[in-house]
């Protein structure tokens, strides 16, 4: 694909309200589009990323303005180029494809890193609490501004995946389908134990300082970032597929810790996975998307009183969801999905369930497009 340049858009009418309290003077979001707009605004889709991931989904890009060193060459290229292009699932002959980095994100989007206009430092400790709902609002402000009218599709991935049902839910007549891969209805209890051990991880770094660690000289809290992504990096990859990767590393002089060596090629491989992610991410906007993802609950994000309430919503609007599960998923497991199917069924929405049977984990999204093509596709050609 060719280059593809990052494009701003900054709300400045606020003050703008969070929906846990918190309040920002204005918010940019950084974002990326393929394609074509129609005349009539009805051909856009709009997709959401993961966790760690970014705006870019394709094409090439090699710097983002204010990113600095953390717009690592591993970025450059789009994390979705084998689903968007001519011909492909995310056809840009017929679709106008948005990508936008969240709130609170760290490639360009307004977050912990940018300049707090009151104090002229970085926002750090001060930056607020985001959920899903502010996600789903602020973009729709964004699709505004781009002129795009009824959505032709949501599609979320992952972390993704939730704030897509957000958006579907409290904007039930801007989308016409909905795309959820390996997501979920309400974060279960084993997820938000996993998250609160990363966000420990990070709480508990010599350098975080609160999250004020910005001009501290230190390079912040880059062990516990590491540790973080190191306790994510399991749920997000196959064991088998690390098992693999790994035989291929050798056991670096510098893996020793206080008195443990690093003795085989598996913490090794997972050692340089955590080193290698403090170098494109910030630890505060690490944390903020994990307590975004950790107090995910549908129905309370969609302000609904049960799922009932808040699916009917789309069964009204008359949406077509398609839900993928993959079935060696750590991360989200099968579980999830199958009642998110369930909850849209007893809803009565227009509902398909597919189960991607794959070896590569929670990631087969990034890694195997043959997989979801020619699902996808049939749902978008749908009239």
């Amino acid at each position: 694909m060719a280059d593809t340049e990052t494009q701003f858009f900054t709300i400045e009418d606020g003050p703008i309200h969070l929906r846990e309290g918190g309040e920002l003077p204005s918010a940019t979001l950084a974002y990326e589009s393929w394609g074509t707009l129609n005349a009539e605004g009805t051909n856009g889709i709009l997709l959401f990323h993961a966790l760690s991931g970014s705006h870019h989904a394709c094409g090439h890009n090699p710097a983002i303005p204010g990113t600095g060193s953390m717009w690592q060459p591993e970025m450059h290229e789009g994390w979705w180029d084998n689903m968007i292009g001519p011909g492909k699932a995310l056809d840009t002959n017929k679709y106008f494809i948005v990508c936008a980095n969240y709130l609170g994100g760290c490639y360009g989007s307004t977050g912990p890193a940018s300049i707090n206009p009151a104090t002229g430092k970085p926002w750090g400790s001060a930056f607020p609490h985001v959920t899903t709902a502010d996600q789903a609002e602020l973009q729709a402000k964004l699709l505004d501004h781009l002129g795009v009218g009824k959505l032709h599709a949501l599609i979320g991935p992952s972390v993704g995946g939730l704030i897509a049902l957000t958006f579907a839910t409290r904007f039930p007549e801007r989308v016409k389908n909905v795309i959820s891969i390996a997501a979920g209805y309400k974060t279960t209890v084993l997820n938000r134990l996993i998250l609160f051990e990363q966000i420990l991880a990070i709480e508990n770094d010599p350098h975080f300082n609160g999250g004020d660690y910005y001009d501290g000289g230190n390079g912040g809290p880059l062990y516990g970032l590491a540790l973080a992504r190191m306790i994510s990096h399991k749920t997000f990859v196959h064991l088998d597929a690390i098992e693999r990767r790994a035989r291929q590393d050798v056991v670096q002089p510098d893996d020793i810790l206080a008195w443990y060596r690093v003795r085989d090629q598996f913490q090794s491989y997972m050692l340089h996975q955590g080193k290698k992610f403090v170098k494109r991410f910030d630890a505060n906007t690490y944390l903020r998307i994990n307590d975004m993802w950790s107090r995910f609950d549908g129905a309370h994000e969609g302000d609904a009183e049960t799922p009932e309430d808040l699916f009917s919503r789309c069964r009204e609007a008359d949406q077509r969801w398609l839900v993928f599960s993959i079935d060696s998923d750590f991360c989200f497991y099968p579980e999830e999905q199958a009642e998110l199917t369930k909850l849209l069924e007893s809803a009565k929405v227009n509902a398909m369930h597919v189960t991607v049977h794959s070896d590569k984990g929670h990631d087969s999204f990034l890694l195997e497009p043959n997989f979801y093509t020619p699902h996808i596709s049939w749902l978008l050609g749908q009239p």
